[in-house]
C-alpha cells in the first residue's frame, strides 16, 4: 500500500464513518478542520483528503469499525510504516497489540519473536512473546533482518 493508497482509501470511507458515528456534515467538517464544502466534495468523490487529512481522519476515528474493516486492524500502525521507513523507535512501538489474530498472517516465528503480514495492507511487524510491536516496515527485507538480529542469529549477510 503506497499513501496514495491510503489517501484514497480514507476519502472513500469518510461519509461512512461519519454516519458510523451519526454526525452531521457540518459537525465533521468541524472535527476534522475542513469546510463543509470541502466535505462534500470529498464524500461525492471529486477531491480527497490529503495526506495529513487522512491521518487525522484515522487518528481521531481510531476505534471505527469501517476504518478497521477498511484497513485491517488498528490504522496507527499502517500511518507510521507509511510515514518512516523501518521506524521503531516511537510512541507506539512496544504497544501492546491484540497478537494479530484477525488481521495478521504470521510469516516467521522464533521462541520471542514472530514476523507477522497484514492481509490487507500488506506490511510487516515484528512483535514480542508479550504481543508488543516492535517494529514495523513494508520492506520485507528490512524485517527479516531486525529478526534475525532480535533472534539472536545475527544480521550480517
Amino acid at each position: 500500500m503506497t499513501r496514495d493508497d491510503f489517501i484514497a482509501k480514507a476519502s472513500e470511507k469518510l461519509k461512512l464513518i461519519r454516519i458510523e458515528r451519526d454526525y452531521t456534515q457540518d459537525k465533521m467538517a468541524e472535527i476534522l478542520g475542513i469546510s463543509k464544502k470541502t466535505l462534500v466534495q470529498i464524500e461525492k468523490s471529486r477531491t480527497n483528503l490529503g495526506w495529513a487529512g487522512a491521518v487525522v481522519l484515522c487518528t481521531i476515528f481510531r476505534g471505527s469499525e469501517v476504518l478497521e474493516m477498511t484497513f485491517g486492524g488498528d490504522t496507527q500502525d499502517l500511518i507510521q510504516s507509511l510515514a518512516f521507513t523501518d521506524y521503531e523507535v516511537n510512541e507506539i512501538a512496544n504497544e501492546k497489540t491484540m497478537g494479530g489474530k484477525i488481521w495478521w498472517t504470521n510469516i516467521e516465528c522464533s521462541d520471542q519473536f514472530r514476523i507477522q503480514q497484514n492481509i490487507i495492507s500488506r506490511h510487516f511487524r515484528i512483535l514480542d512473546s508479550k504481543d508488543r510491536r516492535i517494529c514495523s516496515s513494508f520492506e520485507h527485507e528490512y524485517i527479516r533482518k531486525r529478526f534475525r538480529e532480535l533472534s539472536g542469529e545475527g544480521g550480517t549477510d
